[in-house]
């Protein structure tokens, strides 16, 4: 006789003031096999983290006490256990921030509760995947070495120009996930802030005529609509 498979329960930390949304968020999560637990101080949060193992945290910015960009690196500290930023702050700066700090996606509110599911989902495969492939059974398609500043592809270094390497370099750390054209452009070193966000699709070109020289088959490089471009590594 086969026994019923358990699903397996995600647990999650909502960091948020905001008692009624943080409500309706665990109502919704919980219909999916997730584990919510909240808290409405930033302090209390991170003291959960050492009493208690999460799959994931969503994370408030607008918090009593302490800004929730401050509460990042604290997190880290910590752990590397992904943070969806979930905010009704809308400068891009924040969003860079954030990402530099350590987090894994931002959501600006308002969203609808669907889409926060599918990213929790989306952003858990990728980091499970990480940990479990420690026996590959492919080669990976692209193979990145950071301080090298060096990029392969299918084995073969792709010769870029520094604005091409900061460009890949962020959909590679975001990989099969969209990358806003605003955050590639302001998080390139080689790319002067005062440039059009436009200089991204062209320096993205670029990239795919190079990629395109070793394989002329796929497109890796996909621009999502409205938002910017999503680098994959499925065929």
């Amino acid at each position: 006789m086969k026994c019923k498979k358990e699903n397996v329960i995600i647990k999650i930390l909502i960091i948020e003031d905001d008692p009624e949304l943080a409500l309706i968020l665990t109502n919704y999560l919980t219909r999916f096999d997730m584990e919510v637990i909240g808290a409405e101080d930033p302090y209390i949060g991170l003291s959960m983290l050492t009493q208690h193992k999460f799959d994931l945290i969503i994370l408030d910015l607008t918090l009593p006490g302490m800004d929730g960009l401050e509460v990042i690196p604290k997190i880290r500290d910590m752990t590397n256990i992904p943070i969806i930023i979930s905010s009704a702050r809308d400068d891009i700066t924040d969003k860079v921030i954030g990402m530099e700090r350590g987090a894994d996606d931002y959501m600006p509110k308002p969203y609808d509760p669907r889409e926060l599911v599918s990213r929790i989902k989306t952003i858990l495969r990728r980091a499970n995947g990480i940990e479990d492939n420690k026996a590959p059974e492919k080669q990976e398609l692209f193979v990145a070495d950071f301080n090298a500043r060096d990029i392969r592809f299918k084995g073969k270094s792709l010769e870029l120009t520094g604005a091409e390497f900061d460009v890949l370099s962020m959909l590679l750390r975001h990989i099969n996930a969209s990358v806003s054209r605003e955050q590639l452009l302001y998080e390139s070193e080689h790319i002067d802030d005062d440039s059009s966000v436009k200089n991204i699709d062209v320096i993205i070109s670029r990239i795919r005529q190079k990629i395109a020289k070793i394989d002329t088959e796929h497109i890796y490089i996909k621009p999502i609509r409205g938002v910017g471009y999503l680098l994959t590594n499925r065929v």
